[in-house]
């Protein structure tokens, strides 16, 4: 089974947009559970533009399922939060200070002593660490010489692709990619600018793809569709059998 996690940063922009609790993300983080999500992802940033740092704490301690927190651990205040609330999964972003979105992955090979001596951290702190990555095969061969348990696959160049009509050439180097990662019995998850139009062809091509993480597109479905049903239709995407 491919799993769900929710990425909840979108509704904490609309609450922090005009201030108080409304929407509020506990009550959120509970019902997307129930509507059937296998995980929760957040992705604190400095400026606590959307999810704040005491959100993390707060929903550590009601979450039921899998709890995902992404970030550059090159801020320490990010490491010493990971660090006090133990998620189940950890995922490292190479995100530059200010920056809107994620759009790149690490490079595993220039980058290996740091990741290493951090993803070290991290599980020995009991935490299974995943890395963002691009769809290239030598970095997920650097992936496992650091030490990570999964890499995720960094998918918007997959999503562009895709959505101007060429499939295979979207979906080709990350089967490239996902094999080599089997090959390094290395976990594989994807995420971001999956969607309902791109998921199910992504999902039923990447051999051996054990989570998605998706928050933007989905909060944005979920206003013309409601929560509930949009998490079923993105969980009957990853359908693949």
């Amino acid at each position: 089974m491919i799993k769900l996690s929710v990425n909840i940063n979108k509704l904490a922009t609309l609450r922090n947009a005009r201030g108080g609790n409304n929407p509020d993300l506990i009550q959120a983080v509970k019902e997307i559970e129930r509507f059937g999500a296998n995980g929760i992802t957040v992705h604190p940033r400095p400026d606590e533009r959307h999810i704040r740092y005491a959100d993390v704490a707060a929903i550590r301690q009601i979450i039921k399922t899998e709890f995902n927190i992404e970030g550059n651990p090159s801020e320490e205040k990010f490491v010493s939060l990971v660090l006090a609330q133990k998620p189940d999964q950890v995922t490292l972003v190479p995100d530059a200070t200010g920056q809107i979105t994620s759009n790149h992955g690490w490079d595993t090979i220039t980058h290996k002593a740091y990741l290493t001596d951090i993803i070290q951290k991290f599980k020995t702190a009991g935490m299974r660490v995943s890395i963002f990555i691009d769809p290239i095969p030598e970095m997920v061969e650097g992936a496992k010489a650091c030490g990570t348990d999964r890499i995720e696959l960094y998918t918007e160049s997959y999503a562009v692709k895709y959505a101007a009509g060429e499939r295979q050439a979207a979906i080709a180097p990350y089967q490239a990619a996902a094999e080599k990662a089997l090959a390094c019995k290395l976990g594989v998850n994807a995420g971001h600018d999956l969607d309902l139009k791109n998921l199910a062809f992504f999902a039923a091509k990447i051999r051996g793809l054990q989570e998605v993480s998706i928050g933007h597109a989905l909060i944005c479905d979920a206003i013309y569709l409601g929560l509930e049903n949009t998490v079923q239709l993105y969980k009957r995407k990853l359908l693949t059998n």
